[in-house]
């Protein structure tokens, strides 16, 4: 089988235009065929979706983010679709990132605990290069977090998660009240980057970045994505 492509990764498409050839026996080719459009189909889908979020938040500086749900095998080409689209991939497994997150607290017995937990275990394995995020869902794990880091205890802490700091209300822009997270965000006041999740759409990313943010982590990029519509069409020659 041979293809020729007439378009290149993260281009733009619309409907109805033909974007490549493949040429072969038929045989060979409606072996291929499924196989390659559901995996054309699902990349394109994600960076179609992200390229959207990633316009959706222009003229602020966060970074759209995708997360670990991803379809299972398939984290490497959902990652790299989404990169594709515009955004930023983020943790390819948990070894690029410690996240401390609501249930490591809670095994751990609250938040000091578990990033004194993280930072042992980063000295005990020699492992100076890895950082890590915590997980806050208000003003007083962030002041934890914050009293943390001003006791020189975790030279490790990058980065905070600032997680459903964002609820829904309509008469709010983007449908969205941010002013839990932006009292977060002045609150960490620069010290290590921030993170906002939760509650993230089209429609509510703009409000969600303009607190100042670095980063918005969207799972559905990945998660809940629509397939693009895809089809090959067979002509004998």
């Amino acid at each position: 089988i041979g293809a020729l492509y007439l378009t290149a990764d993260g281009n733009t498409v619309h409907r109805g235009v033909e974007f490549g050839v493949v040429s072969g026996s038929a045989r060979s080719i409606l072996v291929a065929e499924r196989i390659c459009l559901n995996f054309m189909q699902r990349m394109s889908g994600i960076a179609t979706a992200t390229a959207a979020m990633v316009a959706a938040a222009a003229g602020h500086k966060a970074k759209i983010l995708d997360t670990r749900k991803t379809a299972p095998g398939l984290r490497l080409l959902d990652k790299w679709a989404v990169a594709l689209g515009g955004g930023t991939p983020h943790r390819m497994g948990l070894f690029d990132m410690m996240m401390i997150k609501d249930n490591h607290i809670a095994a751990a017995g609250g938040i000091s605990q578990a990033v004194a937990a993280a930072e042992s275990y980063i000295q005990q394995h020699q492992l100076n290069d890895v950082e890590i995020e915590v997980e806050t869902r208000n003003l007083d794990e962030v002041q934890q977090v914050l009293s943390i880091l001003d006791s020189g205890k975790a030279p490790h802490v990058t980065r905070v998660m600032l997680d459903n700091m964002t609820t829904r209300d309509p008469s709010c822009p983007g449908g969205v009240d941010v002013s839990l997270l932006k009292q977060a965000v002045a609150h960490i006041g620069g010290k290590v980057e921030t993170e906002g999740s939760g509650n993230v759409t089209l429609e509510s990313v703009a409000e969600i970045a303009s607190s100042g943010v670095h980063y918005i982590s969207v799972g559905a990029l990945t998660h809940s994505v629509k397939a693009l519509d895809i089809s090959l069409n067979v002509v004998t020659l």
